[in-house]
């Protein structure tokens, strides 16, 4: 897959392409079937597929500090995007002076004139162009125009029972499933689990002190980090991917018992005794086994430790 950040330099005969647009945060079960979509058309098509994105998030650049807590990384967007069959991942710099350019604009100057665009896939809730004036319908009439296709591919739901009604599937929605914790649900709407990377850095040492050794995450500014509480996980160093996952019991918040104040990502690795101090690591949430807790002791603390470890085998097996 080859990756763009901006169209100057297109590669020498570009032809044309099938093209699909959005922010694609956590490319969710939602964003793979459209991908998929794109992706297929372009093969009947025998043309090449592109989904274009922006970095940094539009909302970032139009109300600063806003910034939605995010999902997946620029890199492991571009990685999911490629398992899923893309032939260019591009990147479009998100400017104030891109969130003025209009609608038909946005559409003759890049997806035509520089992409020459085939066929365009997007959400039926797409919007594009200065103050979002730009719809599915606009893009069917400006394809018209300029000759390309256009499909408005429906969201991705699935019902409720508790509530009567049906989720759609979206990153808001993941959002706030992280944001309480229900990893399982984000899970659902994700098609695997959240993941949250990070490089290792030096803690306090009080988990070494109680047994417990952890790898404390430094995370991404914007990163979606679960609600405090422990989860059951699985530990991966990405410089080294061929060791495959390793099972961990992950302690997010301001560890109480100590009156800690700053909130820390810690995980301890079952198993292994290694220091993963400068590595780069990424962690995969797969079910919350409590709330974060203040023990009257560190012995109590210990002790529910030792539970948390025997919950995540249980969960891993």
């Amino acid at each position: 897959m080859q990756r763009w950040r901006g169209l100057e330099d297109l590669p020498g005969g570009w032809g044309r392409c099938v093209a699909t647009i959005g922010t694609f945060d956590g490319v969710h079960l939602g964003h793979q079937e459209l991908i998929r979509r794109a992706v297929a058309l372009a093969e009947e098509r025998g043309v090449r597929s592109v989904l274009v994105t922006f970095d940094p998030h539009p909302s970032e650049v139009l109300r600063p500090g806003s910034h939605p807590a995010q999902l997946t990384t620029l890199r492991r967007k571009a990685e999911l995007v490629e398992e899923l069959g893309v032939d260019v991942f591009c990147v479009l710099p998100f400017t104030l002076d891109l969130s003025k350019v209009p609608a038909d604009e946005f559409v003759h100057e890049i997806l035509v004139e520089k992409l020459h665009v085939a066929a365009v896939v997007v959400g039926e809730n797409f919007r594009f162009g200065h103050k979002a004036t730009g719809k599915v319908e606009t893009l069917h009439h400006l394809g018209q125009r300029f000759g390309f296709s256009v499909e408005g591919a429906k969201l991705v739901t699935v019902p409720n029972h508790a509530a009567g009604e049906e989720i759609t599937f979206s990153s808001t929605y993941i959002r706030a499933c992280i944001n309480a914790g229900d990893v399982a649900a984000a899970e659902a709407a994700l098609g695997r689990p959240h993941r949250l990377e990070g490089i290792v850095v030096r803690g306090d040492r009080r988990g070494h002190e109680l047994g417990f050794p952890t790898a404390n995450l430094s995370t991404p500014r914007y990163a979606a980090i679960p609600a405090d509480g422990v989860y059951a996980a699985r530990f991966s160093l990405l410089n080294a991917p061929a060791r495959g996952p390793l099972g961990a019991a992950v302690s997010v918040g301001t560890n109480p018992t100590f009156s800690g104040r700053e909130r820390r990502v810690e995980a301890f690795v079952l198993d292994v005794d290694e220091d993963f101090y400068g590595q780069r690591v990424a962690i995969d949430f797969v079910a919350k086994l409590r709330d974060m807790e203040r023990f009257e002791s560190s012995d109590a603390l210990v002790e529910e430790m030792h539970r948390d470890v025997t919950r995540t085998r249980d969960l891993l097996a």
